[in-house]
């Protein structure tokens, strides 16, 4: 059960926080092998003074199109399938939203299964073994 947070400059269009959205879930689906109904998001939009970046960290040029993609996800992926979903991430931006790659910032935290309360106060996957 993925949790994405997803932030970014204030001022795009409902559709294209949609259209970004929906690819973030997308690769997750392509990459990670999440369920298609596994879906939850958060999107936060931002003055210029309250999202802060460094425009050439590891020389890479951003701009104030930049968005910063927290993921929060069960442990045990192998790094071949997180680099597959930062490049599955990308392209799917880049495709649907014009989006440069170098604006993308994806950050995963990974966390045991026994973090998860999906409602009624109860850890659901603590009981189970996915």
């Amino acid at each position: 059960m993925p949790l994405v947070r997803i932030d970014l400059r204030a001022g795009k269009t409902a559709e294209y926080r949609r259209a970004l959205a929906d690819a973030v879930h997308q690769a997750m689906i392509d990459t990670i092998n999440i369920p298609e109904a596994d879906r939850f998001q958060i999107i936060n939009e931002h003055s210029k003074d309250s999202l802060i970046y460094d425009a050439k960290y590891l020389d890479i040029e951003r701009t104030d199109e930049i968005i910063i993609i927290q993921i929060t996800l069960n442990a045990g992926r192998i790094t071949a399938q997180k680099t597959a979903l930062y490049k599955k991430i990308v392209d799917l931006l880049v495709e649907k939203i014009g989006v440069r790659p170098q604006n993308v910032l994806v950050n995963l935290v990974e966390v045991t299964v026994d973090n998860w309360s999906f409602g009624n106060g109860i850890a659901q996957y603590a009981s189970i073994k996915l």
